[in-house]
């Protein structure tokens, strides 16, 4: 199984990043693709500690119930994502993506020394295993939508 955790899938994860180019088109949704490494970097900082999510009550309630479900089964193309990891600017593609790349990396680099919160403010409580599946699935999800 892929875990972020491990080298090998570690660096599987970063030769696809690799493989995206300024000119990559997402197959789905609205994002080009520096944007989309900017929010797969956002959703990253998450897990480090280094970025806050301000999600209401409603939602909280919403990612608890769905956590299971989600986790168990592949990413729904144009899901709605929180306003913190929406970009809508032009960003340096060669920027973004080695931002990414450095940060994925830090997972396999620390282990889940890495992960530096346990409760996700969107799915609850998290184990590392949970960060592992929810960190693989998100990143995968979009290199799959810009085909690589």
């Amino acid at each position: 199984m892929n875990s972020i955790y491990d080298k090998a899938s570690n660096e599987a994860i970063i030769a696809r990043i690799h493989q995206l180019t300024p000119e990559s088109q997402g197959l789905w949704g609205l994002m080009n693709v520096d944007q989309m490494l900017k929010h797969c970097s956002a959703a990253v900082d998450v897990a480090f500690g280094q970025k806050e999510v301000n999600v209401s009550f409603l939602m909280k309630v919403l990612g608890r119930v769905a956590k299971k479900k989600v986790f168990t089964n592949e990413f729904l193309h144009n899901s709605p994502t929180a306003k913190e990891f929406v970009f809508m600017e032009t960003y340096d593609f060669e920027l973004a993506k080695q931002e990414l790349i450095e940060k994925f990396s830090r997972f396999a680099q620390e282990g889940t020394a890495a992960i530096k919160i346990k409760k996700h403010p969107f799915w609850g409580n998290m184990t590392f295993e949970d960060w592992d599946t929810l960190m693989w699935k998100h990143v995968d999800h979009h290199l799959r939508q810009f085909g690589v």
